[in-house]
């Protein structure tokens, strides 16, 4: 196997997963680092280790719905992970979201 196949190969994978990454977050609204929290007030790095739970629990098992890449779905929620880190994302959620869109405000410990 010649080196440069591998490295492009690679790089191939590596640019499938930033687009799938920015595809999805374009598309549900940066969900993962940034979540509305109607019923789970747990951090966005806990809810990602959640779902990395989640998509383990599938490759053990053996367990994946028609249409998904658990694989690629866990992947691309461990760099997000890695990402919310490396934003130190607040593990503090805000009590409160009011508004919609550019006027959308948090509410928090701090504002009451």
């Amino acid at each position: 196997m010649n080196p440069s196949d591998v490295h492009a190969a690679i790089a191939q994978v590596c640019d499938d997963v930033k687009q799938t990454l920015l595809e999805k977050n374009r598309a549900y609204g940066n969900s993962a680092l940034d979540p509305l929290r109607i019923f789970s007030r747990a951090d966005p790095v806990e809810q990602l280790n959640v779902r990395i739970d989640d998509k383990l629990s599938r490759i053990a098992r053996g367990r994946e719905f028609a249409g998904d890449d658990t694989e690629l779905d866990l992947i691309g929620y461990l760099v997000l992970r890695r990402v919310a880190r490396a934003l130190a994302v607040s593990a503090d959620p805000p009590l409160v979201r009011i508004g919609q869109g550019d006027s959308r405000r948090d509410i928090g410990a701090a504002d009451l």
